[in-house]
């Protein structure tokens, strides 16, 4: 912290004022505390856990057919989600930030709905609106689309908790940006997609990346609203927090503590993006700037 002060010639100069010692010692020593107890301690006991029998079983666990299954949808379903989730929170939060309409504080608060809702909740309001036995479901059943037990509805189900991420990424950066670019390229006749793609993308790539990466993290695990929707059909509909639930109410204790494991080398996957991502993104500043 800098304080400035009032030298004898009469300039007036900055001097850095530290914190005392022991409270910085107390404070990273409580942050230090925290993170060994409630991530490192936790993520090391699944590892130990995933090879207490040894390489050739954690190795058997991960690649059964079932496992690979769970795998293969979860990544299939944030292939699906994040794109969309993107797209839409991109237009939700460009309507919201470039345009002015009755309702628009109506419309903010919806949009944290998925946050405020029980993803179990979330899964039964889908169970509700499309299962077999609604109208509308079984008018889609008589057209041969499935939507509950079945991928599209996991998607659904995915798609509405992990809406808010990109959005609410989005609409602070924009409105801090404010209108005056757009309006600028505006009067010299620029369209609108050219306004898009020139201004308005460039100054919100940064978060809209953070927000998609957020967005594919909350897809890898979310399991609330996936369990309700899935049906828990081994090799069909599980994902892969599913298949660790049922490997661990089988007592099968080895095995879904390895492909529990998957999820945390995806989730320090996405960590390693995100920092590269910060990197390169100050990398880009200080050129900008230079």
């Amino acid at each position: 912290m800098l304080k400035p002060t009032t030298t004898e010639s009469g300039p007036i100069v900055k001097k850095r004022v530290s914190d005392p010692l022991p409270i910085r010692i107390l404070l990273i020593g409580a942050m230090l505390l925290f993170f060994t107890a409630f991530i490192f301690l936790p993520l090391g006991l699944v590892f130990a856990q995933a090879f207490q029998k040894g390489w050739t079983l954690y190795l058997e666990s991960i690649t059964e057919p079932y496992a690979l299954e769970a795998v293969k949808l979860t990544l299939i379903t944030v292939a699906i989600v994040v794109p969309l989730n993107a797209f839409f929170g991109v237009t939700a939060a460009w309507a919201i930030t470039k345009f002015n309409f009755s309702g628009k504080a109506a419309l903010k608060t919806i949009l944290d709905l998925p946050f405020a809702v029980s993803p179990v909740i979330a899964g039964l309001i889908f169970v509700l609106l499309v299962g077999s036995r609604t109208p509308f479901g079984s008018w889609l059943g008589e057209h041969g689309i499935k939507i509950i037990f079945s991928t599209p509805g996991i998607v659904i189900a995915t798609l509405f908790v992990t809406f808010p991420f990109v959005v609410r990424e989005l609409i602070p950066l924009m409105e801090a940006q404010g209108r005056d670019e757009e309006e600028a390229a505006l009067t010299l006749g620029a369209k609108g997609w050219q306004i898009f793609g020139k201004i308005t993308l460039p100054n919100i790539s940064w978060g809209l990346l953070y927000g998609m990466i957020l967005c594919g993290a909350r897809s890898i695990g979310e399991f609330g609203a996936v369990s309700v929707v899935s049906g828990h059909i081994r090799g069909q509909t599980n994902t892969i927090p599913l298949h660790v639930e049922i490997l661990y109410s089988e007592y099968n204790f080895t095995a879904s503590f390895a492909v529990a494991s998957i999820l945390v080398f995806l989730a320090l996957l996405t960590v390693g993006i995100k920092v590269t991502m910060e990197k390169q993104f100050k990398k880009n500043s200080i050129h900008h700037q230079d």
